[in-house]
């Protein structure tokens, strides 16, 4: 089927915030549940009720990343969400498989646990990858919405120099240094490219994602350990290879100032999609604009989703 672009010109209607369990505290106080992937215990979280909803967190993330559009959402679906193994509050053994092929697994595993026979995936960042490799073959998709995510044939270049440095002895120390040093986080080589406002590292997303990174024995080392396994050629392979093979209609919505993902690569995906896919456009939105524009990203996703047969 031909691709479709949305008119960016009318951003769909923001609904208003519905009174429900914060899941900003949901995710301070941790997990109630764990789902059972037998090479780890998922930490687990769900909120709302109606038609399903899977939620797939990028690198370096867990599924606290999402917590701003659960509101938004949950009125209206059941949010189903969980922190991938070497992240969050997962549980997982020494032998655990941390690497972005092992979580399309891992993801696949854990939907057949909660036993769900109709879904839509929400997916971000390296999310994104996992999410369109699970969602390939798999009838039971009702829709796919993916927010700034890899792209075939384009590699960011501090992920690209990231995975370089990998290995190199120190290069772990220095990725603890920033993290916890402030002016690092907000620098080119922390988070400060993610979002529109350096403010918005600090606070939350530093509590909820990267004080773990910090704090777990294996929570920097499992990340690190995940980046040192990329392989961008295969990736895009990979890819190409599902768009062509999703049968559930695909939303991109889309941060249009992303340094990482840049919105016009992001449009060269469109024809790519089995079953069509749309572009949905967030005006200075950064990667992290889930975050920061939560009612907006949220609004396009509920509108994508009433159109979809659960």
């Amino acid at each position: 089927m031909p691709s479709m672009s949305t008119d960016q010109s009318v951003l769909p209607r923001v609904a208003p915030k519905p009174e429900l369990p914060s899941p900003l505290e949901a995710f301070r106080r941790g997990p109630r549940e764990f789902l059972d992937v037998d090479h780890s215990r998922l930490a687990y979280y769900r909120f709302g009720s109606g038609p399903d909803l899977v939620f797939v967190h990028g690198w370096p993330l867990n599924a606290s990343t999402f917590r701003n559009l659960i509101p938004h959402l949950a009125d209206r679906y059941t949010c189903h969400l969980f922190d991938l193994p070497g992240a969050g509050r997962t549980e997982c053994g020494p032998d655990a498989p941390l690497h972005l092929n092992a979580h399309v697994d891992t993801v696949s595993r854990a939907i057949r646990v909660l036993g769900l026979s109709r879904f839509g995936l929400v997916a971000h960042d390296s999310g994104g990858y996992i999410a369109r490799l699970v969602a390939a073959d798999d009838p039971r998709v009702a829709g796919l919405v993916l927010g700034n995510t890899e792209i075939p044939k384009h590699t960011p270049f501090l992920i690209l120099a990231y995975s370089r440095l990998v290995s190199v002895p120190g290069f772990a120390e220095l990725m603890r240094s920033v993290l916890r040093v402030e002016a690092l986080r907000r620098s080119p080589l922390g988070f400060g490219s993610c979002f529109e406002s350096a403010a918005s590292i600090d606070g939350e997303f530093t509590e909820l994602m990267l004080a773990p990174l910090l704090a777990a024995p294996r929570g920097l080392r499992g990340q690190l350990q995940l980046l040192a396994g990329l392989d961008f050629t295969a990736m895009s392979a990979a890819m190409l290879s599902a768009h062509e093979r999703i049968r559930a209609r695909t939303q991109l919505v889309w941060g249009d100032a992303d340094t990482f993902f840049p919105v016009e690569k992001a449009r060269e995906m469109l024809p790519q999609f089995l079953a069509g896919a749309e572009m949905a456009e967030i005006p200075a939105g950064r990667l992290f604009c889930h975050e920061e524009r939560a009612p907006e990203f949220a609004a396009h996703a509920r509108r994508f989703f009433e159109t979809c047969e659960f």
